[in-house]
């Protein structure tokens, strides 16, 4: 317990000034002992338990946040219920996925000429599309963000729509100007943010343009790094495999010479499509006049007002990656059923081959497969890890897309792989969970040590963050609301912006509303959870728990704990059961660790008389004890008979006490019970809860004894971890967490894969107490404070 609970001796000038500010006029006094001052007045939050600045309070009174409230534009939702309302109607609502057009793939449409013979365009409204989409400077593609090769590839291909068909010369020319004057600035694009094919597809535009006379400088320098890389690629495609198997090289059929129809109409999607791409399907339309080519870009057009998405359908993506932000937003208990909908989908659709980011795509790829291997499972669903095989080669290297084996080049596919091998490994599973956790940790450690932290498929500013903390907490040590604190600075909503072939975002989950419900909610608990710290501090000082070595650090310590897991707002008796139990056994626990034999003796004839009265031996034990002891004796009353929710629940509290105290004695007061008050802490959350009665159940359930023994033994290595990890050896260490990870893999499976009987929320219980521990050994004290800060104290702006 002194492990776990005790906070770190060293003072921090900031700390007294925090909590002040939020106890000011709340704070109750009480009386000093006779000669001495309670240390919680006499010098109160003396330890140092906060490291990070606080800002100024101008400052922090001008961004003060509203409850409920969140800054809006006119029109948009104001009030929590009201953002709740709007993204559940979008759910609800949600089809085959929310995207940005593409100026480039509009244009390919708008090359399409008619198909009865006649002249003129198949598809006209997509000239129209082009026309309205031409931003001031002359050039086509994403307004919000300038990269160079999404504006030139963009503008070119409209330039060429426009000019096939002598209509806007003035706006073809304005484009014409901005490539010129642009052109030469290719080689300042990051490498990593290179378009998809853009080495294929590019080249092929040029061609065209010099086809039909456009005055471009087809000779710039800066082109001949892109003829390169067209030469290279070409040189590495695999003919025979482009023609035979469903492979990514479908995305850039435009910019690929020699193809063979008849062989690659084989590979058609369901839906017409070659891999749901406008651009592939309207140059297979344009050489073959192919129905189904037609009848897919038909759709497209009419769905997307003449405009058409560099790719779709992409509902599975979309449907994965809503439930991911949601869920670490920290918002998801607002859209749980939407949530079970999505899952629903993605398990009808997986196969043991994995996924892609369709139900209908032959083509399928990493980055959808984990990231639903792990969804997947942590909501109990039942799915092996065939499908990560499939990724696999037999040099033990794991690649993108199936059946091309190139190995992986993405930050965060990469990343989405580690997450997945990190958190949803069970017992039992094949060695490649191991190898790709281990694969992956290399890959991004590499790269985060050159300090090449842009991806591939997203350009985001907080995805160095996200990756940072992502790799120094691994699964066991993350806390849900120091995840979703930190993920509120690494989220940026709209500003978060997708690669493909053309820039694009995903309007669903790269949304500002999902940002703006989060730092609403997340304020609303702060507030709730400043109160709550209030009234525990009252608690504490009225009890005189100092007594027994309970500083503000370590009842802070004990709150923290409780709130950074069960955070929801109707969950207050939980989190302050949680918090009680650990102060008071950690109270406990020094009195048995003291010197004074007779002060442990007294307190454990109190403790005994106290745990088998009715629950009223404070009045009747009189003047016994000394004021000391009744303060404590006097705060386990509370604990047991004021704070339950009734008389079978405070049985059963002093029940999970005595067995408690029973342990803690046998022991000789030593920290080797850890496990048991880990045990003590998930019995008084489930009794605080009023799940009590389900309890008394569960107790006779194997399943629960396992939840029970895994705990107990779980915290109790960690715990003693933490107590002797300055002078332990290294590979006594080492083997210790190997033992831990492989307990917690069964713990894991254990929550979410098991005995419908117990309900979800009490096996999460167990998840979160020994989390808790995992996190306070992982963690150093310093880490710690800085968290509690942002939790808890700094204001989410």
């Amino acid at each position: 317990m002194q492990g776990l609970f005790t906070a770190p001796a060293a003072a921090s000038p900031v700390t007294a000034a925090l909590l002040r500010r939020w106890t000011a006029g709340t704070q109750q006094v009480q009386h000093a002992l006779p000669g001495r001052a309670p240390l919680w007045r006499r010098q109160r939050f003396h330890q140092g338990f906060i490291v990070e600045a606080l800002q100024s309070e101008a400052h922090a009174e001008a961004h003060k946040p509203v409850v409920g409230k969140t800054q809006q534009h006119k029109g948009e939702p104001r009030h929590i219920d009201e953002m709740v309302g709007t993204i559940r109607a979008a759910l609800r609502s949600a089809a085959g996925g929310d995207l940005n057009i593409s100026l480039y793939d509009t244009a390919w449409i708008a090359l399409v000429r008619k198909l009865d013979g006649g002249e003129g365009p198949e598809f006209p409204s997509s000239i129209d599309c082009i026309t309205r989409n031409q931003l001031p400077d002359g050039s086509w593609g994403y307004e919000a963000f300038f990269l160079v090769q999404d504006r030139l590839i963009n503008t070119l291909a409209c330039v060429i729509a426009l000019k096939t068909w002598n209509v806007h010369s003035d706006k073809c020319n304005k484009g014409l100007s901005f490539i010129h004057e642009n052109i030469k600035r290719l080689r300042e694009d990051d490498e990593n943010w290179m378009l998809f094919g853009f080495e294929m597809t590019f080249p092929m535009q040029l061609e065209m343009a010099k086809d039909i006379g456009l005055d471009l400088p087809y000779d710039e320098p800066a082109l001949q790094d892109i003829y390169a890389k067209r030469d290279l690629t070409l040189a590495q495609i695999p003919i025979d495999v482009l023609h035979s198997v469903p492979t990514a090289l479908l995305f850039s059929l435009e910019g690929i010479p020699g193809l063979d129809w008849d062989r690659l109409f084989k590979l058609q999607f369901p839906d017409g499509s070659f891999l749901g791409t406008p651009s592939a399907t309207a140059y297979a339309l344009m050489q073959t006049g192919n129905k189904k080519c037609l009848e897919f870009l038909t759709d497209i057009v009419n769905k997307f007002n003449g405009g058409a998405p560099y790719i779709y359908p992409l509902e599975l993506f979309e449907r994965l990656w809503v439930v991911d932000r949601l869920d670490r937003l920290g918002i998801s208990s607002y859209f749980r059923s939407e949530i079970d909908s999505y899952l629903d989908y993605v398990y009808r659709h997986w196969s043991d081959e994995g996924i892609g980011f369709t139900c209908d795509s032959t083509v399928k790829d990493l980055d959808d497969t984990v990231m639903g291997f792990r969804l997947l499972r942590q909501h109990g669903y039942h799915v092996s890890i065939e499908a990560l095989k499939s990724f696999e080669t037999k040099d033990f290297f794991f690649f993108e897309t199936s059946s091309l084996e190139t190995p992986i080049e993405s930050l965060t596919v990469t990343y989405n792989l580690y997450r997945a091998a990190d958190q949803a490994a069970f017992p039992g599973d094949d060695g490649v969970v191991q190898r790709a956790k281990a694969y992956s940790y290399a890959f991004l450690q590499e790269r985060r040590a050159a300090g090449d932290l842009n991806d591939k498929w997203i350009i985001s500013s907080g995805l160095p963050s996200e990756l940072a903390y992502g790799l120094d907490f691994p699964w066991k040590a993350n806390l849900p609301r120091v995840q979703t604190r930190m993920y509120l600075e690494q989220f940026h909503g709209s500003e978060d912006l997708w690669i493909g072939k053309n820039l694009y975002r995903m309007h669903m989950f790269n949304n500002d509303l999902f940002l703006k419900l989060a730092k609403a909610d997340f304020s609303n608990f702060q507030r709730q959870c400043r109160l709550e710290w209030q009234g525990l501090q009252s608690w504490c000082e009225k009890n005189n728990l100092e007594m027994y070595g309970v500083t503000p650090s370590s009842a802070m310590r004990a709150y923290f704990l409780a709130a950074a897991n069960i955070y929801e707002p109707d969950r207050a008796a939980e989190r302050l059961g949680w918090a009680r139990t650990a102060v008071i056994a950690q109270a406990i626990s020094s009195c048995f660790l003291s010197s004074n034999a007779s002060v442990t003796e007294s307190m454990l004839e109190g403790l005994n008389a106290e745990l088998t009265s009715d629950g009223h031996n404070l009045a009747r034990r009189g003047g016994k004890y000394s004021r000391t002891e009744n303060g404590l004796l006097n705060a386990l009353n509370e604990l047991i008979n004021l704070f339950a929710p009734g008389k079978d629940a405070s049985n059963n509290l002093r029940e999970a006490w005595k067995t408690w105290l029973m342990e803690l004695t046998s022991n000789g007061g030593h920290e080797s019970c850890q496990g048991n008050t880990a045990l003590l802490l998930v019995r008084a959350v489930e009794i605080y809860s009023g799940r009590h009665c389900s309890a008394n159940q569960n107790l006779k359930l194997s399943d629960y004894s396992q939840l029970e023994k895994l705990t107990s033994s779980i915290c109790s290595k960690v715990g003693s971890r933490i107590l002797s990890q300055n002078g332990t050896p290294k590979e006594n260490i080492e083997n210790l967490e190997q033992r831990v990870d492989q307990e917690m893999q069964e713990l894991c499976q254990c929550v979410y894969q098991t005995c419908d009987a117990i309900s979800r929320v009490t096996k999460q219980t167990f998840l979160h107490v020994t989390k808790s521990y995992c996190y306070v050994a992982h963690s150093s004290s310093e880490t710690i404070d800085s968290h509690i800060s942002k939790v808890i104290f700094e204001d989410v702006l």
